[in-house]
């Protein structure tokens, strides 16, 4: 692109970015912060959700390079690696696998160490109160805020038992807002959920079956006999499709709910509905949406807001 056609933004508004949830979907977030690049905008605060926490917290720490080649290098060998069974006490994924590869990506351990100013949403499920984290341990806020209940184990902090923000607040306007943002730009990647898992799911559980059963089939544990009964082709739909729908139906219903009471400025919704939870090998085409569909919706935004370099 020729420096003609680059975007910047009025010095007096400040742009907040609110990240939303969507395991897989959420690579989406790496187009998005790219075509914002693109356009020379520059953000001021984020929020973010679950994979939003994580890619807004890479991006601001001035990583998201490594992070981004790390995806789009991902095989269903390497999501295997990352999945550490645990028994189903609380969670069926312990997580420490996935935590070493957020903290490979993440040398700030400090939220407020951000060169952006950041702020993370989780749940706490005991009450089912939103808890924000604004300061302290930047790898343990991430590690609750992807906590996707059922999937993986949460995480307990000072008597709190904290799991996925998505569950409260997938789409985290107000807490952008809140931060100070007057021009807020929200990236919802769960709008198809309903239409593409709610309303039709039969015809996703064969897809998502295989993708699951190719990363159990490379691991050797002693779990994996019992799990692959839950593959089977002619068994319902495993436990990890219906965690996983049902959640994301409910962020979906929920972001719809609050995004007409949470009002963002501009909101991206990159085509995802056929993007299945652990689909992270499917990197280029996920980021390629999230460019596309923010690169059009940043070309809408009032020239008030946005002028033209010379």
């Amino acid at each position: 692109m020729s420096k003609r056609n680059l975007l910047k933004v009025s010095q007096n508004t400040k742009i907040g970015l609110a990240l939303g949830s969507g395991s897989a979907r959420g690579l989406a977030h790496i187009g998005v912060l790219r075509a914002m690049e693109a356009y020379n905008l520059k953000i001021d605060y984020i929020a973010g959700t679950s994979i939003g926490a994580l890619i807004g917290a890479v991006y601001a720490a001035g990583n998201l390079d490594k992070l981004e080649a790390t995806f789009k290098s991902f095989n269903w060998k390497t999501i295997a690696s990352l999945i550490d069974l645990a028994l189903p006490q609380s969670g069926l994924i312990e997580g420490k696998k996935i935590m070493e590869l957020v903290q490979a990506h993440l040398p700030v351990s400090r939220i407020e160490a951000l060169s952006i100013p950041m702020y993370i949403v989780t749940t706490d499920i005991s009450t089912g109160k939103e808890v924000i984290v604004s300061e302290g341990n930047l790898h343990h806020a991430i590690r609750a805020s992807i906590a996707i209940p059922g999937i993986f184990t949460p995480v307990c902090d000072n008597g709190r038992v904290l799991v996925d923000g998505g569950l409260v607040n997938p789409v985290p306007t107000n807490i952008v807002r809140a931060m100070g943002a007057e021009f807020v730009i929200a990236v919802d990647l769960n709008h198809e959920t309903v239409r593409t898992q709610g309303t039709d799911l039969s015809t996703t559980h064969e897809t998502s079956q295989e993708h699951i059963k190719k990363a159990l089939d490379i691991k050797n544990q002693l779990t994996i006999k019992q799990l692959k009964k839950w593959l089977e082709p002619n068994a319902s739909p495993n436990i990890f499709e219906i965690i996983v729908s049902s959640i994301n139906i409910m962020s979906a219903k929920i972001s719809e709910a609050r995004l007409k009471i949470d009002k963002p400025e501009l909101i991206i919704r990159p085509p995802l509905g056929d993007i299945h939870f652990l689909e992270f090998d499917q990197a280029d085409k996920i980021i390629s949406r999230g460019y596309d569909a923010t690169y059009q919706a940043l070309s809408t935004i009032n020239q008030k807001l946005i002028c033209r370099a010379p």
